[in-house]
């Protein structure tokens, strides 16, 4: 007979027992990993909170603004309307001291010496 080398032996199988031993280190890493998407999921969430926090407050500001704009617009609009009234500038004119044409002025004796401000009450142009 001839000196053949016996065939080489397969790989023994990991038994049940090593496969168990492998499981608490398997169920470690998965641990970890489950406690890292929490966190991250956690700071998603509180991120995605203060974001729409912010954006709401920003929203009411620039609403309030645009409101406070527009009215500034309108009373803007209406005085140039205003300023084409002959009546309006007149009443105007008066409220600075103006006084008209064929009318006089009549100082009081006891008048004070420095000029007085407007006479007129600041009111919106109607």
């Amino acid at each position: 007979m001839t000196d053949v080398p016996p065939p080489p032996v397969p790989p023994a199988r990991a038994t049940w027992w090593q496969r168990l031993q492998r499981l608490p280190l398997t169920m470690m890493i998965a641990s970890l990993l489950a406690g890292l998407g929490i966190v991250q999921l956690t700071f998603q969430l509180g991120n995605s909170v203060y974001r729409t926090l912010t954006w709401s407050e920003e929203t009411r500001q620039t609403l309030t603004r645009v409101a406070t704009l527009e009215r500034d617009v309108q009373i803007l609009q209406d005085a140039v309307k205003a300023s084409r009234d002959p009546s309006y500038l007149r009443a105007l004119a008066r409220c600075r001291g103006f006084v008209g044409k064929n009318e006089r002025v009549i100082v009081a004796s006891d008048a004070p010496e420095t000029p007085p401000g407007e006479n007129c009450k600041a009111l919106r142009v109607p």
